[in-house]
C-alpha cells in the first residue's frame, strides 16, 4: 500500500490555503453556495436571494448557469465546494417533472454527504419584498422553533435530515455570550400530521421579526412581525449519508468535550440542577419558634413533677411512723 502523497506549497499564499483547510479542534462558521440549474424559474431565483440574505456573510452566490445534476454525478458541485471552503450548498432547478426544486447538499472532507430535495409551492410563496415593515440587519443570529411531532421521529427519516439540515444551515458561528437586543430574528418550521394514504404533510417555513415595546413594567412587551420569506416545501427526493461516513463527520477532538460536574445535572429545560450531601444532624438542638402552647406543656410537665413529689413525701412520713429512719434531700 502506498502512503499518501502530501501536498507541498509551492509559496507563502499556497501554505496559509492548505493551512486553512487543517481540522481544527473549533469548527469555522460554515459557509453555502447557491447555484441554480440551466432552467430556473424567476420564483426560485428571488428564493436564492431571500436564501443568501438571511444567510449573510457566510454566503457565495452564483448567477451563472451550471448544468448539473446532483443525484446523479455531483463531482462539479464538489469542485465548487472544494474551490470555495464550503460544506453547504442549494441549487436550484425547474422542469416539469419537480418544477420549483431546491436542492440541499452537505458535504464532508470535500466529498457529498447527504441531500434533500424540496420543491416550493409556489401559490403560497412571498419574499421579503412583499411585507411591510422595518427589515432585521445583516449577520444576526437566528432562533429556530420546529413544530410538530415529525421532527422529533425516533427513527431517522426525511424529517429528521431536513430539521438536521435547516439546523446546520441556519445556525451561523457560534458565540458563547449572546446579547438580549440581538435576538431579533426568529425562524419556525412547522409541519402536520400525516394525511390520508401516506401523503407527507408540506413543511411551513415562516421568518419573524422579534419587536419590543414599553409596558410600564421591568419585562417589556414582546410582538413578533412576519418579514418574509414565507416558503412552503413538498418533501422529495433525499440520500441518507452512510453510517460509517456519518460517524466520522460527528467525530470531535480530544479536550473538546466538556468534562461532567459532579452533582450537577441539566434539565430538559436547560436548568442547572445541583445536589448537595450534608452531615448527619442533631435535631435535639434546632432551634424553634416560641409559642404558647409549648409553653403549656412544660407548665404541665412542671405540675406532674410536682406532684410525685407530694406523693413521695407522703410515704417519707408513712415510713418514719413505722419507726424507719429516712434522709431526706435537701432541695434548694
Amino acid at each position: 500500500m502506498l502512503p499518501l502523497q502530501q501536498i507541498k506549497p509551492k509559496n507563502a499564499r499556497s501554505k496559509r490555503a492548505l493551512e486553512a483547510r487543517e481540522p481544527r479542534q473549533t469548527e469555522n462558521p460554515k459557509t453555502a453556495l447557491f447555484l441554480r440549474y440551466t432552467t430556473s424559474s424567476s420564483l426560485l431565483t428571488s428564493l436564492l436571494t431571500e436564501l443568501h440574505t438571511l444567510k449573510r456573510p457566510h454566503a457565495i452566490r452564483f448567477t451563472k448557469p451550471n448544468s448539473i445534476h446532483p443525484f446523479e454525478d455531483a463531482s462539479s458541485l464538489e469542485f465548487f465546494c472544494q474551490k470555495n471552503d464550503a460544506s453547504l450548498l442549494v441549487f436550484a432547478s425547474h422542469s416539469k417533472k419537480r418544477p420549483h426544486a431546491l436542492t440541499w447538499i452537505r458535504f464532508f472532507d470535500g466529498k457529498v454527504l447527504d441531500l434533500l430535495e424540496l420543491g416550493v409551492v409556489q401559490d403560497t410563496a412571498r419574499t421579503i419584498a412583499q411585507f411591510k415593515g422595518e427589515k432585521v440587519k445583516m449577520g444576526l443570529k437566528p432562533m429556530l422553533s420546529f413544530s410538530g411531532t415529525a421532527w422529533e421521529s425516533p427513527t431517522s427519516n426525511v424529517y429528521t435530515l431536513t430539521k438536521s439540515m435547516f439546523i446546520d444551515f441556519f445556525r451561523g458561528a457560534e458565540a458563547t455570550e449572546i446579547d438580549v437586543e440581538g435576538l431579533q430574528l426568529l425562524i419556525s418550521f412547522f409541519v402536520g400530521e400525516e394525511g390520508e394514504g401516506g401523503v407527507k404533510p408540506l413543511i411551513q417555513m415562516r421568518c419573524w421579526k422579534i419587536v419590543t415595546k414599553r409596558s410600564g413594567q421591568r419585562v417589556p412587551k414582546v410582538e413578533v412581525q412576519e418579514i418574509g420569506p414565507r416558503i412552503d416545501f413538498r418533501v422529495g427526493r433525499f440520500r441518507e449519508a452512510q453510517g460509517g461516513v456519518m460517524k466520522e463527520a460527528l467525530k470531535r477532538g480530544r479536550g473538546t468535550e466538556a468534562k461532567p460536574k459532579k452533582n450537577v445535572e441539566t434539565d430538559l429545560v436547560g436548568d442547572k440542577i445541583g445536589r448537595i450531601h450534608l452531615g448527619k444532624q442533631d435535631l435535639g438542638e434546632l432551634q424553634t419558634r416560641k409559642m404558647k402552647g409549648l409553653k403549656r406543656g412544660r407548665d404541665l410537665e412542671k405540675n406532674v413533677d410536682i406532684a410525685d413529689g407530694e406523693d413521695n413525701i407522703g410515704e417519707d412520713e408513712h415510713n418514719e411512723e413505722e419507726g424507719v429512719e429516712v434522709k431526706r434531700t435537701r432541695v434548694a
